[in-house]
């Protein structure tokens, strides 16, 4: 394999190996992102099962008008807010997905040229020792042909 070649290849899979370290750094990313969502949600739908249950509990007791009006503004806009969280989880999850397949693609391109590379320089080997195998005969046979003549 010549020397050009060997470096383009080289080059090549410098930069696949940078991209797939990005492609690494950019699922970690993601994959946190996805859990602070998460775990925000699970916050959310968690204050608003206690919210319920506090109510449930006060409205056992008895209570204003005004109070269960209030008590169903906020719990529609804590609903909302759960809703909206589990939507922002699902996007952070579905983003987390792309980007580990993005780290899978650039996980093969760097096999592939690390192949490809092994296969040219075993292919460069192959054809050097071919060389030396048709240099080495072409020297025997010129070294008999001398004994020859002169014997």
């Amino acid at each position: 394999m010549s020397a050009t070649a060997t470096d383009t290849l080289s080059l090549l899979l410098e930069q696949a190996e940078g991209e797939r370290d990005a492609a690494a750094r950019a699922l970690h990313a993601a994959g946190q992102q996805a859990q602070a969502a998460r775990d925000q949600h699970g916050q959310l739908a968690g204050y608003r099962e206690e919210y319920r249950q506090r109510w449930t509990q006060t409205f056992a007791e008895g209570t204003t008008m005004s109070l269960v009006g209030c008590y169903q503004n906020f719990g529609q806009r804590l609903n909302q807010a759960v809703d909206t969280q589990g939507h922002v989880a699902a996007h952070a999850d579905q983003r987390q997905v792309r980007a580990r397949e993005a780290l899978r693609q650039a996980e093969l391109r760097v096999a592939a040229l690390r192949q490809l590379i092994a296969r040219r320089q075993a292919e460069a080997a192959k054809l050097a020792q071919r060389r030396e195998q048709r240099a080495s005969d072409e020297f025997a046979a010129r070294a008999h042909l001398r004994r020859n003549a002169h014997a």
